[in-house]
């Protein structure tokens, strides 16, 4: 029996993964290259050491001291966090807020995991930690979606299995590593990035992939 729902961040309930993108562009323009919205896809979901190897990748840069990649990782985070300083509620993504309170009057329990180590500043300044039981990001893990890891850890802190579990993700990766923790998913956004997601849904405002996906957690 269905009985929790697990929220990705980025994406699904902030648009910061704009922010994330703005920080990378900046860092890739003082390292001499342009880093584009396409190659940011394969960022979403990813921890930072990893997406800053990915990053590198993408710009034909090749650095291998582990000090200097974390300066590099330190100063994108940086800009994030400049970014991310002026958050306010008014940047919750359209139709969330409304779901997760939907939710609670359903008696479903919410976490959240996120691979980000900004999730728990990021949601304090949006005005919802009340909103989840559990909180596992990036601080609390040590392997990075598509590992099902996160997840898994959220499921055993809300006390349910795994398969009572449903995770809402705009992440390729997040998808798969919901799959791999033997979880439904809900992907939120591209259909052509989350094709393998159990539902799809291209938002939190009201639609009829949004009623469908009510009605198997409801009923």
């Amino acid at each position: 029996m269905l009985s929790a729902c697990i929220f990705d961040l980025d994406g699904v309930i902030v648009d910061t993964a704009s922010y994330h993108y703005l920080a990378w562009k900046r860092l890739a323009a003082t390292l001499g290259f342009v880093f584009s919205e396409q190659q940011n896809e394969r960022l979403k979901g990813v921890s930072r050491m990893e997406s800053l190897d990915i990053f590198l990748e993408e710009g034909n840069i090749r650095i291998t001291s582990g000090a200097d990649k974390k300066v590099l990782a330190e100063q994108k985070n940086n800009w994030y966090m400049e970014y991310i300083s002026q958050l306010t509620p008014a940047a919750i993504l359209p139709g969330v807020l409304d779901f997760l309170h939907e939710l609670k009057q359903h008696r479903l329990k919410i976490a959240l995991g996120s691979a980000s180590k900004n999730a728990g500043l990021i949601i304090d300044k949006l005005q919802i930690a009340g909103l989840f039981e559990v909180v596992v990001d990036g601080t609390k893990i040590t392997k990075a979606k598509p590992d099902p890891e996160i997840f898994l850890l959220a499921a055993k802190a809300l006390g349910v299995s795994p398969a009572a579990c449903v995770v809402f993700e705009d992440a390729e990766a997040g998808v798969e590593a919901a799959t791999r923790a033997a979880m439904a998913s809900v992907g939120v956004g591209n259909p052509d990035i989350l094709k393998k997601a159990t539902w799809l849904i291209p938002d939190f405002k009201a639609s009829a992939a949004l009623d469908q996906v009510k009605k198997f957690l409801y009923e």
